[in-house]
């Protein structure tokens, strides 16, 4: 009997093993490296296994016939596979695709820094705009420690790569923002109109951007209106230059925010001794107003707007004789008003829709002569965008830009030199992700100048390339056009775009709380305006050329150091250029071939008490001396300057704040002026460019009322 069920179990056994199948096999990536620990299992059965450290599996099923084989792992996409049971043996090779997180998948960084609140690879944050020392909390000034900008302050704007301060654009929630400066006396350095406090994100691109912004040579700077917060509160700032009050709102989905401020130098000037003489210190009187409005669930609605006045009266002396002066007296009224609505059509696609209108007029008069300037601006755009799946999305567009502007000289009543341009705008740009390593991007834009009667169609094409976990490398290239500045086109309203293409390769590397950056670029310069008489339109042609290369590095840490924020930045520049009244290829004067900036900030806890220092280095920049027979081929010294800041808590709803600009008070030369004719001795006669007054000092209390007694200012200081 014993024999028997022997007998039976064993027979039982061999037929039950001869049933089954064999699968074995291999699970690999898309580079053919393997896959560890994917689940390999047979549908509606309880056979599988794990693939273990070279990426094999291997079990046994007793399933039969016709099955469906499953592969998962995470950051992969499902495989499925039919295959045949018939205890044959089965060997498998498995490839896997990676399934694109975009959070996780690299960016195109090529020529892009970007600061948000929303952004997990910001490069500055919001903070970090108007606390960073030196920059006075304006946007620009803080922009102009990053690597791929330059110190011009006899300006205070942005020249980015070798590129005029007009060759970068500004834009409020996508919508352009016509002069985004306000008025300045001749060699002194504009404050930008809007003030970081507005803003809650970022994107500043020294070249390679976007094909949704155009009319830009150089840079696009994209600010993005704050999400006005949800809480009621107000805001008292009480400085040495002025005050201010703002108060926010919240009101049924949605908020409003305002703002008032009145600024004047005259008691300021009055204690600090300054280099100019003036008869009236600037003075000037800005409001902002703000709303945010969710009109439904798939519905809001943004309003931004903002107005200034200002005006002062200076006394400025000739170059030949200092005992000579010119009276100038500027005033200068200000509005824009910028309003956008999103959709959410659905979980794929969206629509933003925006328009804006800037009005800018500035009364001069130069002992007593009115020469008044006016530019008056429209935009309209639309942009739809749609993730059609997770590794391609599109982005389509269009806009239409009205501007007018027009220049009167009371000397000369029947000349009003002027333009209204009309420019009609399209494009597309479409991102594609192979993995989450490689993205590229590709775009078009197609514009047509109505008062050229002219079309220009540009290519944006931009790669993106993991390289490691923490390390990336991107690759931009893009042809690029603007409308001549107002006061060449002034003269000769059909001069054709300037154009300018870029070229440029970036590798970035972030782990830890440290940044590093480096990139290499060129930009070639076409159909630059040229001119050899001023006023005579005949001379005017788009035969200009020129060219601009360079490497910019930077490096950030916030974690080395205990408590301490840093960052440095390099910029190496080499241009030269044929255009306006140059006699032929020179560098020229805004451009200089080494700038430097080391910034820190570091937070006593003990004395409840932020400091920084911003050192800026840049090495002399060309002027031309008409008493050599070589276009400027002279150069300023090299430009110094140290600043620091301090916040302290005095209350938990209490901020003082005090910043000094150019602590060591050196006597740093922009560049020299010449004058329109030599002297008795047959010279012509040279006078240095310098800063309005050796230092700038501000000092400041910020008041917060609100029901929270601890919320405060120092986010924003």
């Amino acid at each position: 009997m014993r024999n028997i069920i022997t007998t039976f179990i064993l027979g039982f056994i061999t037929m039950a093993v001869q049933g089954q199948t064999e699968i074995t096999g291999r699970v690999t990536d898309g580079r053919g490296g393997p896959v560890i620990g994917a689940n390999i299992f047979i549908v509606n059965s309880y056979d599988g296994t794990s693939s273990d450290a070279k990426g094999a599996f291997n079990f046994s099923t007793s399933e039969q016939g016709s099955q469906l084989l499953r592969v998962t792992c995470i950051g992969y996409e499902t495989y499925e596979t039919p295959v045949g049971l018939s205890a044959e043996k089965l060997n498998l090779s498995i490839p896997l695709i990676e399934k694109v997180d975009r959070l996780e998948a690299v960016v195109i960084s090529a020529g892009s820094f970007t600061a948000g609140e929303e952004s997990s690879r910001e490069v500055l944050k919001p903070l970090d705009i108007v606390t960073t020392a030196g920059a006075t909390a304006d946007v620009a000034g803080a922009l102009n420690t990053l690597p791929g900008t330059q110190k011009v302050g006899e300006t205070g704007r942005l020249f980015v790569r070798g590129g005029e301060g007009s060759e970068t654009k500004t834009f409020i929630d996508g919508i352009e923002v016509l002069n985004p400066y306000s008025s300045s006396a001749p060699n002194t350095p504009g404050r930008g109109r809007f003030s970081p406090f507005m803003f809650s994100g970022t994107s500043f691109s020294t070249g390679g951007y976007s094909a949704e912004y155009g009319q830009a040579l150089s840079s696009a700077l994209v600010l993005r209106s704050k999400d006005v917060p949800d809480e009621t509160r107000t805001d008292i700032s009480l400085m040495t230059v002025g005050a201010d009050v703002s108060h926010t709102r919240e009101i049924n989905a949605g908020a409003f925010a305002g703002k008032l401020q009145y600024t004047n130098l005259t008691p300021y000037f009055e204690a600090v001794s300054q280099r100019i003489d003036w008869e009236r210190a600037p003075q000037s009187m800005e409001g902002n107003f703000m709303l945010r409005k969710e009109l439904t669930q798939k519905h809001e609605l943004k309003l931004y707007s903002n107005f200034s006045w200002s005006d002062f009266v200076i006394y400025q002396p000739t170059i030949l004789d200092e005992s000579i002066k010119d009276k100038i007296d500027l005033t200068n009224n200000y509005q824009y008003i910028n309003t956008s609505l999103k959709t959410i059509v659905n979980n794929q696609w969206s629509v933003l829709s925006g328009i804006s209108y800037t009005n800018s007029i500035e009364k001069i008069k130069l002992n007593g002569e009115k020469n008044n300037e006016r530019e008056e601006g429209v935009h309209i755009k639309t942009v739809v965008a749609n993730d059609v799946s997770e590794k391609f999305s599109l982005l389509l567009g269009g806009e239409h830009f009205i501007r007018s502007y027009t220049y009167e000289n009371a000397a000369l009543p029947d000349e009003r030199p002027g333009f209204d341009l009309d420019l009609t705008a399209f494009f597309a740009e479409a991102d594609l992700y192979t993995s989450n390593r490689f993205v590229s991007r590709a775009g078009v834009r197609a514009e047509y100048n109505w008062m050229q009667n002219r079309f220009y169609a540009v290519p944006r094409l931009s790669v993106g390339y993991k390289t490691g976990e923490n390390s990336q490398m991107s690759v931009a290239y893009g042809q690029f056009n603007q409308t001549g500045r107002n006061d060449l086109v002034r003269v000769k309203n059909n001069l054709e775009d300037e154009e300018a293409d870029h070229y440029i390769i970036n590798y970035q590397r972030e782990e830890n709380g440290r940044t590093f950056r480096i990139e290499a670029y060129y930009k070639n310069y076409n159909n630059l305006i040229k001119f050899t008489q001023a006023y005579n339109p005949e001379s005017y042609t788009n035969s200009g050329e020129g060219y601009a290369r360079g490497v910019d590095v930077f490096w950030r840490d916030n974690k080395s150091l205990k408590g301490v924020d840093y960052w440095l930045s390099y910029s190496y520049l080499d241009t030269e250029r044929d255009y306006r009244n140059f006699p032929s290829y020179a560098v020229p004067s805004f451009a200089s071939g080494h700038n430097f900036s080391a910034v820190f900030k570091y937070f006593i806890n003990s004395l409840k008490t932020q400091v920084g220092g911003t050192y800026s280095y840049s090495s002399g920049r060309p002027y031309n001396n008409p008493n050599l027979d070589t276009f400027n081929s002279e150069k300023t010294a090299d430009y110094h300057d140290l600043s620091l800041n301090a916040s302290y808590l005095l209350k938990s709803n209490i901020i003082v704040h005090g910043s000094v600009t150019n602590v060591l008070g050196l006597d740093n030369i922009f560049g020299y002026e010449s004058s329109d004719r030599p002297d008795e001795n047959g010279q012509y006669v040279l006078k240095a460019v310098k800063q309005p007054a050796s230092r700038f000092i501000f000092l400041g209390m910020f008041i917060t009322l609100s029901k929270d007694k601890s919320v405060n200012q120092l986010p924003t200081l």
